[in-house]
């Protein structure tokens, strides 16, 4: 068991006054199996009233306007997560097993349908579909699938943005997690395997010394169904356990965005971030 500090400073610079602002953050995990949340808070300057929510996906929302001038609006998210290491047991259900189980609950059916983000592309497709051939085991074929696809994308910064799609990161073979994530949702949900999207955070030193304090990002990863719900990180070719924590899940990122808002001034603004993960135990 790993017990993980997280501390996530994010906000946006604005190229001048701003009268107002209202906003919507999702950087708080939740205590689910694998994960327990010993403590979480998040302070915003300016200061501001907020309402505490979990949306639709399950996921905690903190709700909040500014309406007094700023310039800079900055969000600090710090938590304590103790992190087990996750169960992968194997699910002896075959391809109509898998579909009957899909459409008796919206909860699968939702994980089914492509969005924008995650809509492959032909020859993405026709690569799941060959391998989904292969398999008489959907859990199996959709961990052969992510992981070709891991193989194949190149993890790049500053190539794509946040509304990049899976077909263009696809056809540059470059992008983040985030990219790469959408990629394996959508070959997955190509094949009738229900996938969703994972927002959270990866410490990324395994062996790091207790008290170590590491420079770290926001993560992205997959879990599709197949019986259950089955955990991936394409992006580092790893199963889901003692460093990951998560944050939220959706169908794409629109859904679970860290930070989003609207504003009422000039024209322009910086997004920053920077997050640090500390191993305390």
């Amino acid at each position: 068991m790993n017990r993980l500090r997280i501390r996530h400073i994010t906000g946006y610079r604005y190229e001048g006054e701003v009268q107002a602002s209202y906003n919507e953050a999702r950087m708080l995990p939740v205590s689910s199996e694998g994960q327990f949340v010993l403590h979480s808070s998040l302070d915003i300057s300016p200061v501001s009233s907020s309402h505490h929510y979990v949306d639709y996906w399950g996921t905690r929302v903190s709700s909040f306007e500014v309406l007094t001038p700023h310039k800079e609006l900055s969000l600090t998210a710090t938590s304590l997560v103790e992190v087990r290491a996750r169960d992968h047991a194997a699910h002896p259900i075959d391809w109509a097993g898998l579909a009957d189980a899909s459409a008796a609950s919206t909860s699968y059916v939702e994980q089914t349908k492509q969005t924008k983000l995650t809509a492959p592309a032909d020859d993405l497709a026709e690569l799941a579909a060959s391998n989904a051939a292969r398999h008489a085991s959907p859990c199996d074929a959709a961990l052969e699938i992510c992981e070709e696809i891991g193989r194949q994308v190149e993890y790049v910064q500053g190539v794509t943005g946040v509304q990049s799609t899976a077909r263009e990161s696809w056809r540059g073979k470059r992008g983040v997690c985030q990219d790469i994530t959408h990629i394996a949702i959508g070959a997955l949900r190509s094949v009738g395997i229900p996938a969703r999207y994972v927002s959270g955070y990866l410490h990324p030193k395994p062996d790091a010394a207790i008290g170590e304090t590491i420079a770290g990002e926001s993560h992205a990863w997959v879990e599709w169904f197949c019986g259950d719900w089955r955990g991936y990180d394409p992006t580092n070719l790893i199963d889901i356990g003692e460093r990951h924590v998560i944050v939220g899940r959706g169908r794409d990122y629109n859904d679970i965005a860290p930070l989003r808002g609207v504003y009422a001034g000039p024209f322009g603004s910086q997004l920053f971030v920077k997050v640090e993960i500390t191993r305390e135990s």
